[in-house]
């Protein structure tokens, strides 16, 4: 599947590859980035048909102050903050709606972040004791 070109503030972007299955709907200045898919499974509409829903935050801090806020709320924590370094890098938490759609709480790295990157690459916890 290719992806979506960016598209600019507050528009859909629509790739020229007419087989996309989705779109995405990008707004910078409130850190959105809401990708659409279509559901052509056959299957009935469930988790399958919104898989997640992304939400772009300021920097690590903030992912980590919404880990707080969210387990101080009671929301279900699917995956506890962490900084993934494979694909895209990102400090990034996972959360659960009420019905079971993916909420992913992400922020991008800073250049010195991602100069600390770890050779084996794999995710560091950035909460003590929270390990996924």
């Amino acid at each position: 599947m290719t992806r979506a070109p960016r598209s600019t503030p507050g528009s859909w972007a629509r790739s020229p590859n007419r087989t996309d299955r989705f779109s995405t709907f990008v707004v910078p200045a409130l850190h959105l980035n809401l990708v659409l898919l279509v559901n052509d499974s056959g299957k009935p509409l469930d988790t399958y048909s919104l898989y997640h829903i992304g939400l772009g935050v300021q920097d690590k801090a903030a992912v980590t102050d919404g880990y707080f806020r969210a387990k101080a709320l009671g929301v279900e924590i699917f995956t506890p903050p962490r900084t993934t370094w494979r694909g895209t890098p990102l400090h990034e938490l996972w959360l659960r709606d009420p019905p079971g759609y993916g909420i992913e709480v992400y922020a991008r790295l800073a250049p010195d972040e991602l100069a600390a990157m770890p050779h084996h690459q794999e995710p560091t916890c950035l909460v003590a004791g929270t390990a996924s």
